[in-house]
């Protein structure tokens, strides 16, 4: 079978048509002429000692760009899938990559050997036609179909499109289809930036990472082409995104609630990149909320390794942690911008003598450098590469660490609200718990969510969008009650007591929360968590355990359990000793209990395993953690 780019080819020697366009699309003059674009030779085998510490982020790419180009059909449609799905002509975000060939073509390494390429060239200027041809009148892009007037697609294409222009401006490269990017920047912009456009501005945002990518192009392209009247209009824009698409708990929107890989991975930083060309103060205000969100819900292991993340509440992926150091790529990078302005973000980057030396170490790796899986080519990893960087060093970080509030203090109760959701945390002087309650958001995870020791580390942490692994009582059928709404009463010590609304935390906390056939009441203490469930129907109690290789973990009828393979034991109880510290789980009457691994692992180097501990019962359950 001829490789597809050869039918093309042969295809394009047949007399030229006129080339089609979708009613309401750009004109002809968008579009490149139907010719077949000439190959793009593979480099050389990358040469890692060529790289500059902060360039080595492209050297992945560098042996991905051949294989993506000569993929392109001859209109310019990025058609082998490398980036976003569906691979679909209409897929405006398909077309992202003309950022990536853009760079290659003007930035003149050792390492490059396609700076100035024409046949790059050629690629980038039928790419960028394609790209034009599909923006609406009104100027937005679709996504997944092609009448979508979309806001992802609209609100990071201005972003890549402004620093493709950026770039083409600076070499003179296609002076024509520079004029065309920035009248279809202007175009976007304009749509973008229109309080009245519900696609953009819902109150609150449903998708708030995706207004802000908009708002970080438009910074940028109103750079290169000022406004007045969107200048002002992005002003604005900056203090309604502040005003609706920031949670009173202090994350931001994602579809109906919190979800930490876009609050932290996409939307923080598309903040700074719009800070890096706007410094307008709701930038810093946002940044400086949500930082203090996430410092609760980034649970910090004691022996270095990194953060496990309480994922239960998140409503759209399943990010469960952060290594304590992320050498390149980092989606998480750009949020050096705002470490001056917040200081507490530091805790969560990676310090600047860490990263030198794992830099160091990917120069000296004899590794061949690969090219990228399709889907996995993100050219944000190369845009946030553009601003330079200021890591903190290892002793700001320690210190931005030390101020993380379950490590500064050893007694509080923290409870924030949202849209009828609960967010809680409670620390003790041997425990800290979290808690998800009220209405579920998407594929969040609702109860109790996570225990952490301050010497052992993360004890339990539930997972979202996964029946298994959440702490439940779970129903036949594997029907958990964390897989729905559960509404929760807080109490001065023992439920049934006198409410506690607010204020200082009690020396004993108490939880009463579930649904129509189950009550929960949670008591903390000191040292322990008493957790009472009374269900209308035999169930199973579902804890969700993040064990180590080196944990010594025996029943209490003296059976040893295997870490990484299942055990079953007739016991009242169960024991996790970690180092010094035994963590006691009783649950008073004598029951077959199963501990059973699962396939998720934490960490990059796979360090901690999900292992899931359920005990059956007829229906009323009492389990009382002893933390060391």
């Amino acid at each position: 079978m001829l490789p597809r780019r050869t039918l093309l080819r042969a295809a394009a020697l047949l007399p030229a048509a006129t080339p089609l366009l979708v009613p309401g699309t750009a004109s002809a003059t968008t579009r490149s002429l139907t010719a077949a674009l000439p190959d793009l030779p593979p480099p050389p085998a990358v040469n890692r000692t060529l790289f500059a510490p902060q360039e080595q982020r492209f050297a992945p790419y560098l042996a991905t760009l051949a294989p993506m180009v000569n993929d392109m059909d001859d209109t310019g449609f990025f058609a082998g899938g490398w980036w976003r799905k569906p691979a679909a002509p209409y897929n405006a975000r398909v077309q992202e990559h003309v950022f990536t060939l853009a760079w290659f073509h003007a930035n003149a390494r050792p390492w490059n050997p396609y700076t100035g390429s024409a046949n790059l060239l050629a690629a980038l200027d039928a790419a960028l036609g394609h790209y034009l041809s599909l923006q609406h009148a009104d100027g937005s892009w679709p996504e997944y179909s092609r009448n979508e007037h979309g806001l992802a697609p609209t609100g990071f294409g201005i972003g890549y499109l402004a620093k493709t222009l950026q770039i083409l401006r600076a070499t003179g490269a296609l002076p024509t289809r520079q004029s065309q990017v920035s009248a279809a920047l202007r175009t976007a912009v304009t749509w973008f930036l229109n309080p009245a456009n519900r696609t953009v501005w819902q109150e609150p945002l449903s998708y708030a990472n995706q207004t802000a990518s908009g708002l970080a192009g438009a910074s940028l392209a109103l750079r290169l082409d000022p406004d007045p009247a969107l200048a002002k209009s992005l002003t604005e824009a900056f203090a309604r995104i502040s005003a609706t698409g920031v949670s009173s708990a202090g994350f931001f929107h994602e579809e109906g609630g919190h979800d930490m890989n876009y609050n932290f991975e996409v939307m923080l930083p598309e903040l700074a990149d719009a800070h890096y060309y706007n410094p307008n103060s709701h930038l810093v205000d946002m940044a400086h909320r949500f930082t203090g969100f996430l410092s609760y819900n980034l649970l910090r292991e004691p022996d270095g390794s990194g953060y496990l993340v309480n994922v239960a509440p998140s409503t759209r992926t399943s990010t469960r942690w952060y290594d304590e150091v992320r050498p390149d790529p980092d989606r998480t990078a750009l949020n050096w911008t705002f470490i001056r302005q917040v200081p507490l973000l530091g805790a969560f980057m990676t310090a600047r003598e860490d990263l030198t030396e794992a830099r160091a170490a990917w120069t000296a790796s004899t590794e061949p450098v690969t090219a990228l899986a399709k889907q996995d080519t993100s050219p944000r990893i190369l845009t946030h590469g553009l601003h330079g960087e200021r890591f903190p060093d290892r002793q700001s970080r320690a210190a931005a660490i030390s101020s993380l509030p379950y490590l500064r203090s050893r007694d509080f109760v923290e409870l924030r609200r949202d849209r009828g959701q609960d967010f809680l945390y409670v620390r003790k002087p041997s425990l800290y718990v979290g808690g998800y309650f009220g209405d579920r958001a998407s594929r969040s995870r609702t109860g109790l969510t996570f225990v952490w020791h301050p010497a052992a580390g993360t004890i339990i942490c539930g997972l979202n969008d996964n029946n298994h692994a959440c702490w439940s009582t779970v129903f036949p059928g594997q029907v958990p009650d964390s897989n729905g709404p559960l509404q929760a009463t807080y109490f001065r010590g023992a439920p049934g007591g006198n409410e506690w609304t607010g204020g200082q935390a009690p020396e004993a906390f108490g939880i009463r929360y579930g649904n129509a056939n189950v009550t929960t009441d949670v008591l903390i203490t000191q040292q322990a968590i008493r957790r009472t469930v009374k269900a209308n129907a035999a169930a199973i109690e579902q804890i969700p355990l993040i064990l180590q290789p080196g944990d010594v973990l025996t029943f209490t009828d003296g059976t040893r359990a295997t870490f990484g393979g299942t055990t079953t034991a007739t016991a009242d109880g169960f024991d996790v000793r970690r180092g010094r510290v035994t963590i006691r789980l009783r649950w008073g009457t004598p029951l077959q209990a199963t501990v059973a691994a699962g396939s998720v692992q934490y960490f990059r180097d796979g360090s901690r395993r999900f292992h899931a501990l359920r005990i059956p019962h007829q229906g009323t359950f009492d389990l009382t953690v002893i933390m060391g």
